[in-house]
């Protein structure tokens, strides 16, 4: 047994295997919900902090080109910006260190959905019973068994467009002049994020089973609410940074 599923796989499954054991009906799509919501609860803390650095990063952008402008030496600059940075209490790498320690975690618990649900006993915990029941069926709806469901794509392509428009956009003075590579660069990512890739969340989505589309609408949807809390507090950053 490798780490991998030592630490991530089985206690995800466990985790699932529980839940529809005490659902009633055994609904796996609403243990999917339950699963996916704690999973993103516990990372909260987590994501949150890198949500509010790259934030931060965004608002500081007009103080970083001051400092860049000024005309001092580099050594100078370092020292300022580093200054600027412990002043609003923001790294500039806490972002990506942050996404790197979820990613195996939502890996793990997006490869649970994508397997066939048929726990058995080398795959459970002792204290973990096999469900006595097990429904495909959601809510009594949908089944969520099989692919090519095109209510559950939309819905994913649709949360998808959401969460990438409440993320955070350039403020006015950043440190890209007008009509430079970056700036372009950066255009055309925040469009692809926006209206490209929502397309390709939903075929993807179509392509798999509705379990699978049924957590990324759910961690969609998370990250849209956690995207506008972050938001509402970097409005506050933005008036302090702007006294």
């Amino acid at each position: 047994m490798n780490i991998w599923d030592t630490v991530l796989y089985n206690p995800l499954l466990n985790a699932l295997a529980f839940l529809v054991s005490i659902i009633p009906g055994g609904d796996v799509g609403i243990a999917v919900i339950i699963l996916t919501l704690f999973v993103k609860v516990l990372l909260f803390p987590l994501s949150q902090r890198s949500i509010e650095s790259q934030a931060k990063m965004n608002l500081l952008a007009p103080e970083l080109k001051k400092i860049k402008d000024s005309g001092a030496s580099k050594e100078e600059q370092a020292k300022q910006t580093f200054e600027l940075y412990k002043t609003h209490k923001t790294n500039p790498f806490s972002g990506c260190l942050l996404v790197l320690i979820q990613i195996p975690i939502i890996f793990a618990l997006y490869y649970v959905f994508l397997k066939e649900l048929s726990f058995s006993s080398t795959s459970l915990y002792s204290f973990i019973s096999i469900p006595e029941k097990i429904s495909m069926n959601f809510l009594g709806l949908v089944d969520i068994s099989g692919k090519g469901l095109l209510f559950l794509a939309i819905l994913a392509g649709i949360s998808q467009f959401f969460q990438a428009y409440f993320m955070p956009k350039p403020v006015a003075g950043n440190t890209a002049e007008k009509g430079s590579f970056q700036e372009n660069f950066s255009k055309s990512m925040q469009t692809q994020m926006k209206y490209v890739f929502p397309f390709v969340v939903a075929f993807i989505a179509y392509s798999v089973s509705g379990a699978i589309a049924l957590y990324w609408i759910t961690s969609n949807v998370f990250a849209i609410g956690q995207q506008l809390y972050a938001n509402r507090k970097s409005k506050n950053a933005l008036a302090l940074i702007n006294k």
